[in-house]
């Protein structure tokens, strides 16, 4: 079948995924983050960093996360965004903060599409769908595509209102003992003017950590 419809290497693993999780049926743990991998987002002081859950659900991040990717969310709030929410309703913002916000959308469409293809009778996974397709008309149209990445490494372009337009890749490091969860690492290349002013920034949120 795979070489009747020419899937790429994403979409293959994709299908794999899809047949593995119609023989299983199994149901997803609820999330919890360990508190390893907490320590490990601290870690990192000069880059963006943050764990995510397979809802797409920020479960920590650090004062650069933050600040690159939802300066306007309460940083030490119990309540974080969920980054495909935040995306694809939050317009005002993730318009102005990613140059291609159609390719960023997509992306996020692909890692639910992921998601649901290892946790298909996960009832939170299911439920963001829903409560997506209802006012988003971009999802509901971006949806019916059904995108394919295994969004490990992406390069992006994102217009910070501080610091300016900086080219980062964005690392996604799976955590085997946790179901669907992962490490996203955000850097920039080395002695461009991005890593400057990736550095800028990690700057500017250390000088408002209390």
């Amino acid at each position: 079948m795979a070489r009747v419809l020419r899937l790429d290497d994403d979409e293959l693993a994709h299908l794999h995924r899809l047949a593995r999780a119609a023989r299983a049926g199994a149901r997803a743990r609820p999330e919890q983050l360990r508190p390893g991998i907490r320590l490990m987002v601290d870690a990192f002081t000069d880059r963006p960093a943050m764990a995510v859950g397979r809802r797409g659900d920020i479960l920590a991040w650090n004062r650069p996360a933050h600040a690159l990717l939802a300066p306007h969310w309460p940083f030490e709030g119990a309540e974080k965004p969920n980054f495909v929410r935040l995306d694809l309703l939050e317009l005002d913002f993730s318009r102005g903060l990613y140059a291609d916000w159609a390719q960023k959308a997509r992306d996020d469409i692909a890692y639910l599409e992921g998601s649901l293809s290892r946790f298909p009778t996960d009832e939170g996974l299911n439920a963001l769908v829903d409560e997506l397709l209802a006012p988003s008309p971009e999802f509901r149209a971006m949806w019916t595509e059904h995108p394919v990445s295994n969004c490990a490494s992406i390069s992006r372009d994102y217009r910070h209102p501080e610091v300016g337009v900086m080219t980062l890749t964005a690392e996604l490091l799976r955590t085997p003992d946790d179901e669907g969860q992962g490490v996203t690492v955000f850097q920039a290349e080395a002695g461009s003017p991005s890593e400057e002013r990736l550095r800028r920034l990690a700057e500017l949120a250390a000088a408002v950590s209390p």
